[in-house]
């Protein structure tokens, strides 16, 4: 049996299409077809359904699981010899949603470059929930993430809170709210009452803040007038400074923007259950996947970047 056979066939079972998984692998349909042939002879019995399309057997079933405990541990023992013989080079693979990337990288790239030159990085950026379960899958090392339920199977160290703000231009306040603009400024200061804000098109989110957002507004007893609905953060912010909407920002976002904000936009703290809306932002990894030196270093500079991001003061009132 060959690692690289078992590889092949923990890649088809993501696609389940020859063509699809050949093209991504830049091997020809009939190399594919012969690894997974080399497997079912090996093992004995059929691992695919051809027809009506390509599915799992149970038996293929049992082999992709042990298939990606096995080359899991392999790739252990090739961080560990890696790491024994301080060759200090390999294969980093990170993910984070493509706001955090963007604010996070530029600030430590540069230092994690000098120490670990050799060292490739692999980035991967997509929402929470599809890159915990990238993590699960063994394709990325770490990621970070925003907190969900806990998983055994994974290792999660706390990087930051990251507080959600309502953000608003004065402009759209005065246009909906007239004389009443300055009374609900005020009152807003220390905290967001989205019952009070019921008039003002949003932002919407479709992410895990958007589910916290959500319970907001149904705690206000409110139905929110949708402007615009995404599942990037980037495009509400850039949204709300063209005075468009209101928008749902979190303080890393706003910390990494603060320059370039508007000086009309108000920034108030969001309240969920009568406290600030946190998300807490984790990065997580496989309990059972050795961390090489590269990627502890890589680590604690992300950890160094984003407290110091979280000290950072926001709320504004115009």
């Amino acid at each position: 049996m060959e690692l690289v056979s078992l590889y092949y066939f923990t890649e088809l079972a993501k696609d389940l299409h020859m063509t699809r998984t050949a093209e991504r692998l830049y091997v020809s349909q009939q190399t594919l077809s012969n690894h997974i042939a080399r497997l079912e002879s090996y093992y004995g019995t059929p691992l695919l359904y051809r027809k009506p399309a390509l599915a799992l057997t149970p038996a293929g079933e049992y082999v992709l699981s042990s298939a990606k405990t096995i080359l899991n541990e392999e790739a252990n023992l090739k961080a560990i010899l890696s790491d024994i013989e301080q060759q200090e080079r390999g294969i980093l693979r990170f993910g984070a949603s493509t706001l955090r990337m963007n604010t996070s990288l530029p600030h430590i790239m540069p230092q994690f470059s000098q120490r670990f030159p050799k060292v490739e990085i692999r980035l991967t950026d997509t929402i929470s929930s599809e890159l915990t379960e990238l993590v699960l899958d063994g394709e990325l090392d770490m990621a970070l993430t925003v907190a969900s339920k806990a998983d055994a199977r994974l290792t999660e160290d706390h990087m930051m809170d990251d507080q959600v703000y309502l953000c608003v231009a004065d402009s759209l306040l005065q246009a909906y709210y007239g004389e009443e603009t300055a009374s609900l400024k005020a009152c807003s200061a220390n905290g967001v009452d989205l019952g009070n804000f019921s008039r003002l098109p949003f932002c919407l989110l479709e992410n895990r803040v958007g589910e916290k957002i959500k319970e907001c507004f149904a705690e206000a007893q409110v139905t929110p007038w949708a402007y615009i609905t995404s599942t990037y953060t980037h495009i509400s912010a850039s949204v709300c400074f063209q005075r468009l909407a209101a928008a749902f920002i979190p303080h890393i976002c706003l910390a990494e923007q603060r320059k370039e904000i508007p000086d009309d936009i108000n920034i108030f703290p969001l309240l969920h259950n009568g406290r600030p809306l946190l998300q807490q932002v984790n990065l997580i990894r496989l309990r059972e996947r050795f961390l090489p030196r590269p990627h502890r270093y890589f680590q604690d500079l992300l950890a160094d970047y984003l407290r110091a991001i979280e000290r950072v003061q926001l709320e504004r009132i115009v």
